[in-house]
Formats: structure tokens, C-alpha cells, sequence
């Protein structure tokens, strides 16, 4: 019996023959794969690798950081919040004291732009007035600082002399977080001086009087309703504009001096019950940061000739 030699097998790929190196050779994150004889075709996979995981210790020191941050960037977000809220109600106030000049103008008459007084529920004109017109008055206790309204005591066509008072808006009220300083409520006759820079820096650039508001008791409060009862009543802080939009203190003379309103930022802790109805107290006032309405101040600054309103906020030096 003869014996036949045994000749490798051939293919169009050339001869098989076995890959002593074993089927699989990784190349990165590529496995090679080839089949048992040379000649087979080549094919790559992706290597699956086994999942990785945080320890403990890495997603504490990723919670902490994260706490780290978060105590550094709130507090610089609140105070961004306050500062646009005071640019808020500037832009407001500033549209007001316009419209309130515009209106004294187009209606050939005095326009006082009034402010809610403070302890008023404690005055007797007050006190006096019908259950109907006190109510009115409650909704106004957490209005104290922050809201106004707009009154005429003539209409065009009447009378000379006759006072026929009538409110042009409603109570508007200053957005959250603004509200009008403390020492703008004072006395009409003495004045806070607001300096730039503030003290105790020297020498200082320009310097500011603010005057308390001027009172009136001829407006009727808190609606024009009121004055069907009586003639005078609680004495109303106010600036006022004459026919010709010139600031006035005795209704139709100009003024002679110019208007400084400073609108403050911080809070407002108006006192209510366990409803949520305020009562008939003070607020707490806290500014944020402190001393805010005379160090980087606003002042709302009313021109006494022209009665045209603008802002005077610190001007930076040596920069």
C-alpha cells in the first residue's frame, strides 16, 4: 500500500496554515481576529473593557466642592437680583415722575405725586373717617416706603379756586427688593447731605441735600372718596409739579430748589397676623448691603426749573 504525502490545501488566498500564535491578537482597543489557516480574512472588533466606577471618597470630595461653590455663588446671585431690582424701580420711579410733569402740563394744573405716610392709621383725620374709608386704608399698611399714587385738585374748565380732588392712578408700588430711604420722610426743613465719594473720604466730588418730602393735608386719603366727609386729612409727603412741569411746594410757585429722592435696596419686614394680613405697625427696614441709599447711592434728582428728572449715582475716580 502506498503511501500519498499529504499537501497543504489551497485557496485563491494562498495556502492555510494555522496561526501558532493564537486566534486573537489585541492592537489597542481593537481586537484582531483571524480565522484558523492564514489565508482567512481578516476582522477587527472593539475591545469591551469593564465599566469603571467611582469609590466613595471621589463623590464626597465631588460633593463638597460642589458645596464650596454654591456658598460662593448664592450670595453673589442674591446681591445681582437686589442690584437689578433697585434698577428696576428706578426705571419706574424715574417713567413716574415724567408722566406725573407730563400730566401737570397737558392739563394746565397742579399734579402732586403723593406718598403713603407712616403711623398714619394713628391720626385722627384718620380715625375720624367712615368703617368704608378705613378699610381702604388697612390694604395700604405694607405700602409704607414703596408706593405713591397721582392727584390732581383741579380739572381743566373749572372754577379758579374750586378744589375738586381726583386721583390720576392707583397706588403703585415699587418692585420687591427697592423701596424710598428712611430719611426721606423726615422734616421738609432739614436735610441729609449724600457725598460722592462718601466720607470720611477726602476731598469729595460733588455733594447732595436731601430734604424731607413736603406734607400736605388737602388731599383726600386713602381715596378721593374720602372727600365727601371732610376737607382736611392725614398729611400726605409729596413733590408736585405746576402747570408749566416745575417743581412746586405751595401748589403753583416754583420750588427754588431741586428734588433728591434716594431709592435704597434691602428689605421690607411689614408685621402681619397668623392670616397673613398686615397690621397696622412700622415696618422693619434693613438695607442691604448697609448705608446702601447714601454709599452707592441712587438719587432720583428732580430739577426744581424744568422739572425734568435724572439719576445721580457715584462717579469712580483715579481708575
Amino acid at each position: 500500500m502506498s503511501t500519498k504525502s499529504i499537501k497543504p490545501r489551497t485557496t485563491n488566498h494562498g495556502p492555510r496554515s494555522v496561526d501558532r500564535k493564537g486566534p486573537v491578537a489585541r492592537l489597542g482597543q481593537w481586537s484582531v481576529v483571524r480565522g484558523p489557516w492564514s489565508g482567512d480574512p481578516v476582522v477587527r472588533r472593539p475591545v469591551v473593557s469593564p465599566a469603571s466606577a467611582f469609590t466613595l471618597i471621589e463623590l464626597l470630595v465631588v460633593i463638597g466642592i460642589m458645596g464650596l461653590l454654591a456658598a460662593i455663588t448664592i450670595p453673589a446671585f442674591n446681591n445681582i437680583k437686589k442690584a437689578d431690582a433697585t434698577l428696576a424701580a428706578t426705571r419706574k420711579f424715574l417713567a413716574d415722575v415724567a408722566h406725573a410733569r407730563q400730566k401737570a402740563i397737558a392739563h394746565r394744573t397742579t399734579v402732586y405725586m403723593v406718598f403713603v405716610p407712616s403711623n398714619f392709621w394713628n391720626d385722627p383725620a384718620f380715625l375720624a373717617l367712615p368703617a368704608v374709608e378705613r378699610d381702604k386704608g388697612r390694604q395700604l399698611y405694607d405700602k409704607q416706603l414703596s408706593s405713591y399714587a397721582l392727584v390732581t385738585l383741579r380739572n381743566v374748565g373749572e372754577q379758579p379756586g374750586r378744589i375738586s380732588p381726583r386721583y390720576l392712578t392707583d397706588w403703585q408700588t415699587l418692585p420687591e427688593g427697592a423701596f424710598i430711604a428712611l430719611n426721606k420722610f423726615g422734616s421738609p426743613n432739614s436735610y441729609t447731605t449724600v457725598y460722592d465719594p462718601p466720607l470720611p473720604a477726602t476731598p469729595t466730588i460733588r455733594s447732595f441735600p436731601v430734604y424731607g418730602f413736603s406734607t400736605t393735608n388737602i388731599i383726600p386719603f386713602p381715596s378721593e372718596d374720602a372727600r365727601q366727609y371732610f376737607s382736611t386729612f392725614v398729611p400726605l409727603p409729596y413733590v408736585a409739579f405746576n402747570f408749566l412741569g416745575q417743581l412746586t411746594q405751595d401748589g403753583i410757585s416754583p420750588a427754588g430748589r431741586d428734588e433728591y429722592i434716594p431709592l435704597a435696596r434691602g428689605v421690607i419686614a411689614h408685621s402681619r397676623d397668623a392670616n397673613g394680613v398686615p397690621q397696622a405697625r412700622p415696618p422693619d427696614v434693613a438695607e442691604q448691603p448697609p448705608g446702601n441709599s447714601s454709599n452707592a447711592f441712587n438719587l432720583v434728582h428732580i430739577d426744581w426749573l424744568t422739572g425734568r428728572a435724572r439719576l445721580e449715582r457715584q462717579q469712580l475716580s483715579g481708575l
